[in-house]
């Protein structure tokens, strides 16, 4: 209750601040590079990331610093990999599935997400966002056969550098109740884990130069942890 009191107190200041964030904190490009290919030798898998800036590896220069390189670097020696990229900024679950939905299907050993940021800022309800990602999930069951689903958790948004307080303590505090929430529903999901993204040891010095978004190590953090545990389900030694 003193949590909703709070906000709704707060509320004027908490709109024109995030007016000012949109219209000052500096737009990154998304990465160069492929988006899809083929790399390694060994196992054959097939992967596909889809999401938003993260995932798309804004904050980078290059594809080869974001998450799918920091990804492939690691699979690519025990693993010959197919792989996709399918993320775009500014992108919410329900425009990832719009997406998704629209494209041919083809099958998938791994399917890696990265959404729910701008689902926050955006100010869906959790309970939207519970069905949109049950959505997601069976969506890429159905149309895309896939047998591992690795769903990212959200940000440290309450450390982002980027958000003036209070919004930060605002935008932190249901980032952490939607990353609750995702890591409950996996639970109820088969072939599903949750990754959480706590960026252990960096600090917010990692980030990229808008305060907003994964720089290189962070991205090279989280695709190991996902290598990892796809290297685990796949029986090959870390």
């Amino acid at each position: 209750m003193r949590h909703i009191l709070s906000t709704i107190a707060l509320a004027p200041l908490l709109l024109w601040q995030g007016r000012r964030v949109r219209a000052e904190v500096p737009r990154l490009p998304e990465p160069t590079g492929e988006r899809h290919g083929t790399v390694g030798s060994g196992l054959q898998l097939k992967l596909l990331i889809v999401g938003d800036s993260a995932a798309a590896g804004v904050g980078a220069e290059t594809q080869s610093e974001a998450l799918s390189g920091a990804v492939l670097s690691v699979l690519q020696d025990s693993f010959e990999v197919r792989w996709k990229l399918i993320a775009t900024t500014g992108h919410t679950t329900a425009d990832a599935l719009a997406e998704l939905v629209a494209l041919a299907s083809e099958p998938f050993d791994v399917v890696i997400t990265s959404l729910g940021v701008n689902d926050v800022t955006s100010q869906h309800s959790l309970k939207k966002w519970q069905r949109q990602q049950l959505d997601l999930v069976a969506a890429l069951k159905l149309r895309f056969d896939a047998g591992q689903i690795y769903l990212s958790g959200l940000p440290p948004m309450h450390r982002f550098p980027a958000l003036p307080q209070p919004l930060r303590w605002y935008i932190g505090s249901r980032a952490r109740q939607f990353d609750r929430e995702l890591e409950r529903l996996v639970q109820q999901v088969p072939n599903c884990e949750f990754v959480a993204l706590n960026f252990s040891g960096l600090g917010t010095d990692a980030m990229a130069s808008d305060g907003f978004h994964p720089g290189p190590e962070i991205y090279r953090q989280w695709g190991d942890e996902l290598a990892r545990r796809i290297k685990l389900r796949h029986g090959v030694p870390q």
